[in-house]
C-alpha cells in the first residue's frame, strides 16, 4: 500500500487524494477516508474495507484479486501471513463496495476463468488457527474425544493433533491427553495459553505484578504508531522505552511511563502525550483496560503481586515456561540467523529494540513467516535456564562411554536437546544408572582386568 500510494503521487493528480486504509494505522489516519474533502479520493485498503467498515461514496473498486491470509501451519508449527489469492465470495463482497448510493464498476486485474476456477468461499477460521485454546476449553468442559465432535466446519485432524502438542508443550494435558491441575487452571484464564502459563509461573516465582502488564500488551494490538511520512520521528520517540536486552522490559518501561502520566493528567492531556509520543491513546486504553480485568481476575483466583520488584533472570524465566518452542540460538555463519525448534530458522524483527545486538540466544513472544520467518518481541536468555524447564520435553543422547580410573565410575558424554536444538551440547555424566549393562562390562574390561581402579575393597 505504501509503495502503491508513492507510485501514485508521483503523478500529482491535482484533483485526487490518495488515502491508505489498513487496521495499523492510526485512527485519525483511519478517519480522513471518511472525511469529505472536495476532491476525488483514491482508497487504497487492504481487506479490511472488505467487510470490516463501509466507506460512503465509492464508484470504482479496482480488485487485485489477492489477500494476506492468516493460516496456522501444523507442519512448520508457526502462525503465516502469506499472501493468497481470494475466494469467490471475497470477490462478491469486494465488488460489493461500490453502487451502494449510484451505479458502480468494479473491475478485476484477473480473468473471468480464474475466477471460476477459485474456492467459493474463505476457509473458516478454525480451520486454519491453532486450536490449543478451543481444545483446553472442551477438554475442561468434558466435551469428550475432540476429533469426534461434531463441528458445523471440522478442523484438519493435524490441527487438533498440533493444538494436543502445544498443551503438552505447556503441561497443560499429560501423554494420554488428559487435563493435567495445571491446565485446569490454564482453562480458568480468559487469554491465550501460552500466555496463561507465563501468568501461572509469574504467580508462583514472584514477579507477576509485571508478567500481568507484558501479557495484557500481548494481547492487544501494538499501541506504538509509526506513520509513513513521520517514521524518523515516531522511531526517535520509542527509542526512549527500548531495552537492549529485552522487549518485554520495552513493554515495562512504556507502562511506567504511560502511568505515571496517567495519575496527574487530565484524559484529554493524556491522549495529547501519547500521540506526541507516537502512541494511540484507543489503544493504550485498551492495553489498560484489559491489563485491569487480568489483575482482578487472577486475585479472584487467589493469586497475589509481588511486593518487590522481579530481576531480568526470574521474570523472563517465567516467560520461558511458555515459550520453550520460540527459542533460538543464533547461528555461527550468519550472525543474524537463528536456529529454532525443529530446525526452523528465524531472523530477529528490524522494529526490535535487539535487532541491532543480536544476543546468543533468545526467545520470541511469536514467530510470524511474511516475506521470511520473523521473530517479534524477543528477550535474550541464558541456555540454562531452559533444561529445568523443559524436563518434560528434553531428550538425551549419550557418546563416547568410558572408564575413569580414578572416580572409578563409567563416565559418557551427554547432548540435551530440546525439539532438535542442541541446548547442552555436552557435559560429563555418570554413565553406570543410565546404562548398567554397558557400563559393567566397560568396568570389567578396563576396571577389572586392567587393573585402573583404585579401591579398599
Amino acid at each position: 500500500i505504501r509503495e502503491t500510494a508513492e507510485t501514485l503521487r508521483k503523478h500529482r493528480m491535482l484533483h485526487s487524494e490518495v488515502i491508505p486504509l489498513y487496521a495499523r494505522l492510526s485512527p485519525a489516519d483511519q478517519a480522513r477516508v471518511f472525511a469529505p474533502s472536495g476532491r476525488r479520493h483514491i482508497v487504497l485498503s487492504t481487506n479490511v474495507a472488505e467487510t470490516s467498515l463501509t466507506v460512503p461514496g465509492i464508484r470504482y473498486v479496482i480488485d487485485a484479486g489477492f489477500a494476506r491470509i492468516s493460516r496456522y501451519s501444523a507442519r512448520s508449527k508457526i502462525q503465516r501471513l502469506p499472501v493468497e489469492r481470494i475466494s469467490q465470495a471475497s470477490a462478491e463482497q469486494r465488488k460489493g463496495r461500490c453502487g451502494r448510493v449510484a451505479e458502480g464498476i468494479c473491475i478485476r486485474l484477473y480473468d473471468e476463468d480464474d475466477f471460476n476456477a477459485r474456492a467459493a468461499y474463505t476457509e473458516p477460521e478454525i480451520q486454519r488457527t491453532n486450536l490449543a485454546a478451543v481444545i483446553l476449553q472442551m477438554a475442561t468442559l468434558g466435551f469428550g474425544d475432540i476429533a469426534a465432535f461434531p463441528f458445523v466446519d471440522p478442523p484438519d485432524e493435524r490441527l487438533v493433533r498440533d493444538g494436543f502438542k502445544l498443551l503438552e508443550e505447556l503441561a497443560a494435558v499429560d501423554q494420554r491427553r488428559r487435563v493435567t491441575a495445571l491446565g485446569s487452571r490454564l482453562a480458568r484464564l480468559p487469554v491465550d495459553p501460552r500466555i496463561g502459563r507465563m501468568l501461572l509461573a509469574a504467580a508462583e516465582t514472584g514477579c507477576l505484578r509485571e508478567m500481568i502488564v507484558i501479557a495484557a500488551a500481548l494481547s492487544v494490538q501494538d499501541p506504538r504508531e509509526r506513520p509513513t511520512d513521520k517514521r524518523a520521528e515516531a522511531d526517535e520517540a520509542h527509542a526512549q522505552f527500548a531495552d537492549e536486552r529485552s522487549d518485554f522490559i520495552a513493554w515495562l518501561k512504556l507502562w511506567d511511563f504511560l502511568e505515571l502520566n496517567r495519575r496527574h493528567l487530565t484524559r484529554r492531556k493524556f491522549e495529547r502525550l501519547c500521540r506526541q509520543h507516537f502512541l494511540a491513546p484507543s489503544r493504550v486504553r485498551e492495553w489498560h483496560d484489559v491489563q485491569v480485568q487480568l489483575r482482578v481476575q487472577l486475585h479472584a483466583l487467589g493469586y497475589r503481586d509481588n511486593q518487590q520488584e522481579a530481576d531480568y533472570p526470574t521474570l523472563h524465566r517465567a516467560l520461558l515456561t511458555g515459550l520453550l518452542s520460540h527459542v533460538g540460538m543464533r547461528t555461527q555463519g550468519n550472525t543474524r540467523d537463528y536456529l529454532g525448534a525443529r530446525n526452523r530458522h528465524f531472523f530477529i524483527f528490524p522494529g526490535s529494540g535487539l535487532f541491532a545486538k543480536q544476543p546468543k540466544w533468545a526467545i520470541a513472544a511469536e514467530l510470524v513467516e511474511t516475506t521470511r520467518l520473523y521473530a517479534r518481541g524477543v528477550a535474550a536468555i541464558e541456555p540454562e535456564w531452559i533444561e529445568p524447564l523443559a524436563r518434560h520435553l528434553v531428550r538425551h543422547s549419550y557418546s563416547s562411554p568410558r572408564w575413569q580410573g580414578r572416580r572409578g565410575q563409567v563416565a559418557a558424554d551427554e547432548k540435551v536437546t530440546l525439539y532438535g536444538l542442541p541446548i547442552v551440547p555436552r557435559r560429563k555424566v555418570n554413565y553406570g544408572p543410565i546404562d548398567p549393562e554397558v557400563s559393567r562390562e566397560i568396568f570389567l574390561r578396563f576396571g577389572l582386568t586392567e587393573g585402573d581402579m583404585n579401591t579398599r575393597a
